[in-house]
């Protein structure tokens, strides 16, 4: 059934407590990633990264290396990494080449499109994990 205030902006509609979970449980990923990166020498340049073309989890640099991090959070690595469909790294790509129009201080000699999985507290990063066509 429609909902009369579905095209309304300020009347959106409010989140399920699921969803609000999953959110959590994602920032939660991303910050832990974040963390993860930074002990390696990283300095992380964004956060959910808003671009005409999607979101970017985070953003993360080295003086030579640029990375561009999808982060998957579930409760198995496998079950994360199942979860990033061919669209999701199109998505990412395209984000990433508008990001980096947007700033172009970031550029790096190398950049790397890689996969963050987490489950129960840990994280896996598969590097280099996208690769544009």
């Amino acid at each position: 059934m429609f909902h009369r205030y579905a095209t309304t902006p300020h009347l959106a509609i409010r989140p399920t407590a699921g969803r609000r979970v999953a959110e959590l449980a994602g920032r939660s990923a991303e910050t832990l990633t974040a963390e993860q990166l930074e002990t390696q020498g990283f300095t992380i340049l964004a956060r959910r990264l808003r671009t005409p073309a999607g979101e970017i989890d985070l953003v993360a640099a080295t003086p030579h290396m640029l990375l561009f991090i999808e982060v998957k959070s579930r409760p198995s690595f496998r079950e994360a990494a199942e979860c990033l469909t061919p669209r999701q790294q199109a998505r990412l790509y395209g984000a990433a080449t508008i990001a980096l129009g947007q700033n172009p201080g970031w550029a790096r000699p190398d950049t790397r499109f890689d996969v963050a999985l987490v489950a129960h507290g840990a994280v896996q990063m598969i590097e280099d994990a996208i690769r544009a066509c």
